[in-house]
């Protein structure tokens, strides 16, 4: 994915084509079916995972003080998009929202990860003292049991507020995704708060941070599976010639490079639209809807051109299509944000509607 800093900072353009060179030659260097098979047999992946922490990415986002790289917000996202596209099996993307998310909670950043918690888990607060207890549960929530906090979104007596939780704590009930990553469950009874803070209507919430970290991932998912279906029918001979040579294979690859740039660019243009805080919200929607619908047409393309070869553990395909097809329901499905950007358009009314669309 290619961003650009908001203020065209050349400084900045470098800083972040220098941190994004050097992730992607370290997810190239470790990413593999190894881990990919170690992940999926329950092992967290220790070693790996400092070796992202030694290199900052998991605090690209902060400041140097806070041992940062202090990339721009959209060019720190393009580390989702890349981490995505080498389906990293290690919770980058949540830690890296989490600690710039962080520094408006407790302001603390260390080497812990963080995760981000959905809409559907229910948290309800009140005052005890000088802080907060907390009850609810949190469902389905990435790298619980690995985790040393959540951030998430509760309510306190109607007031919307931004929690961080001590992950390490919660008594987690263990599940997976459809690509064998933990998606783990906590229930939450009298539970301490580490810190909130009062979040505005509009403010983006944890469901639109985790949605944009889940588009970007896709589009970046897409991608290698674009890669990986066209160098198969370039290979791969029948009645003499590379199937590629055939023009029903050709129209399947042509169909799924339009939906993969469709993709990137609704990602894309959702993550500068957060960078800029300049209608996150609706961009976030069509961005999570659009990319949904291109997971699911690209990943049907792709094992149709690789046949029965892509489904089976001696091929990676299998490794990006099942992330996509995880992906695409987490943080809200199409239907989910299809209906928010309907909400914009009625809400936009006739006059409005034309205003609304053009100026996306």
């Amino acid at each position: 994915m290619s961003t650009v800093d908001p203020n065209n900072d050349a400084g900045g353009d470098e800083l972040r084509d220098m941190v994004l060179d050097a992730a992607g030659r370290l997810f190239a260097d470790r990413v593999g079916r190894e881990l990919w098979q170690a992940t999926e047999a329950g092992e967290f992946p220790r070693g790996d995972w400092d070796a992202l922490v030694e290199m900052g990415l998991p605090r690209a986002l902060r400041a140097e003080a806070d041992g940062g790289a202090g990339l721009a917000l959209a060019d720190g996202l393009a580390l989702a998009e890349l981490a995505g596209h080498h389906a990293l099996p290690l919770p980058l993307a949540e830690t890296l929202v989490g600690n710039h998310l962080r520094a408006g909670l407790d302001g603390g950043v260390d080497d812990g990860v963080v995760t981000l918690a959905a809409a559907d888990s229910r948290l309800q607060l009140r005052r005890v003292g000088n802080g907060w207890r907390v009850d609810g549960a949190l469902d389905r929530i990435a790298w619980g049991r690995h985790a040393a906090y959540v951030i998430a979104d509760g309510d306190a007596d109607g007031a919307p507020q931004r929690v961080l939780l001590a992950a390490d704590d919660l008594d987690w009930r263990h599940d997976a995704s459809l690509a064998g990553e933990p998606r783990d469950s906590a229930r939450l009874a009298d539970a301490p708060v580490l810190a909130a803070a009062d979040c505005p209507v509009h403010t983006p919430t944890v469901q639109h941070w985790g949605a944009l970290l889940r588009a970007l991932q896709a589009a970046g998912a897409m991608r290698r599976a674009l890669a990986l279906a066209t160098d198969y029918a370039n290979e791969r001979r029948q009645f003499g010639r590379p199937i590629a040579r055939f023009q029903a294979v050709q129209q399947q690859l042509a169909a799924m490079a339009g939906e993969v740039a469709t993709a990137g660019t609704a990602a894309e243009a959702a993550a500068r639209a957060i960078a800029a805080d300049r209608d996150a919200a609706l961009m976030i929607a069509i961005g999570k809807a659009r990319v949904g619908e291109a997971a699911g047409r690209s990943a049907a393309i792709a094992h149709q051109v690789l046949a029965a070869m892509g489904f089976t553990q001696e091929h990676e395909l299998q490794y990006f299509t099942r992330r996509l097809w995880s992906w695409r329901d987490e943080f809200g499905a199409e239907p989910h944000w299809q209906a928010i950007i309907g909400e914009h358009a009625i809400a936009a009314g006739g006059d409005g509607l034309w205003p609304l669309v053009s100026g996306l």
